[in-house]
């Protein structure tokens, strides 16, 4: 029975301004997962961990995609999914991807590579379906394709790998639960013009200072008039974890994803390391648990670990 083990990391969507359509890969924390491939047409999940989380492969984000995938294979293959989460579902910082991406990635090299990374990323959709009620790739796409990521379409799928400076990533995770699909729930229906308008400046500039290893135009970019307000009443503490960072030196951050994770971008470890500690104080000041990781841009994404 051949096997495969890998590492699948953490993501953090939206980057502030791209709601739905950019990405960034971390190299902190990560998944272990192990596929098994079968000689049989069937997906099997099992769990190494305490989270409750389906073993019917339908309702399970790795196992939906692996469903997915099997549609189109012409010989009879299955797979046997073991993970081992370290990213807590529903931190913000792409549990689900996670799970969805490596169990793709995984049962690809299996199988001998015949899928394409778009391809993988229109499998691992269908596990962000099961997780949210809807397909989305901004986790997803930068955990299969490594690095920061901008998914310009996903009907069809045009996907933009995007080059970027060294940054410094410090991630706090209250021990809250934000789950997507609630979060959807409460976004406006309809926008401002003068609020898209704006939002569109700052994505194009996130998305050039990335491209013109620009810092400061990069940290100028990190704004959201349209999600971060809305949704950051559900994070205790959001205010004034930004406002500390960003007078620490942090260039800027938000929201991770639909929360409760809050991330901050920085251009060197000390800063990083400041904003870390001021995330500390901050949550052990509210009673409130948290993790918190400093960490760097995973520009490699899923990674095998182990034939």
């Amino acid at each position: 029975m051949r096997s495969v083990k890998i590492y699948s990391p953490a993501t953090v969507a939206n980057l502030v301004c791209g709601f739905d359509v950019l990405g960034m890969c971390l190299n902190e924390p990560n998944d272990i997962m192990e596929v098994k491939l079968l000689e049989e047409k069937k997906v099997t999940i099992k769990s190494k961990d305490g989270y409750n989380l389906p073993a019917d492969p339908a309702q399970n984000t790795a196992g939906a995609p692996l469903l997915a995938m099997l549609e189109e294979l012409k010989e009879p293959a299955g797979f046997e999914v073991t993970i081992e989460k370290h990213i807590k579902p529903g931190s913000g910082i792409g549990s689900s991807a996670a799970s969805a991406a490596g169990s793709v990635v995984a049962a690809n090299h299996l199988l001998g590579n015949i899928f394409s990374k778009e391809d993988l990323v229109r499998f691992a959709m269908f596990g962000e379906k099961v997780a949210s009620g809807v397909k989305h790739a901004d986790n997803i796409t930068p955990c299969i394709y490594g690095g920061i990521t901008l998914i310009r379409s996903i009907f069809p799928l045009d996907i933009v790998s995007i080059p970027a400076p060294r940054l410094y990533v410090t991630v706090v995770h209250p021990q809250i639960e934000v789950r997507t699909s609630d979060a959807r729930q409460i976004l406006r229906k309809e926008v401002l013009l003068k609020d898209a308008i704006r939002q569109w400046g700052n994505i194009a500039g996130l998305v050039a200072g990335f491209i013109k290893q620009d810092y400061e135009l990069i940290g100028r970019s990190l704004e959201d008039v349209i999600i971060e307000p809305v949704r950051s009443i559900l994070i205790p503490g959001f205010d004034e974890v930004k406002k500390s960072c960003k007078e620490a030196g942090a260039l800027g951050g938000g929201i991770s994803g639909s929360g409760p994770s809050i991330f901050m971008l920085s251009k060197d470890e000390a800063t990083a390391n400041e904003v870390g500690k001021i995330m500390q104080d901050i949550y052990a000041k509210i009673g409130l648990p948290h993790h918190v990781y400093v960490t760097t841009v995973n520009n490699e994404g899923v990674r095998i670990i182990k034939n």
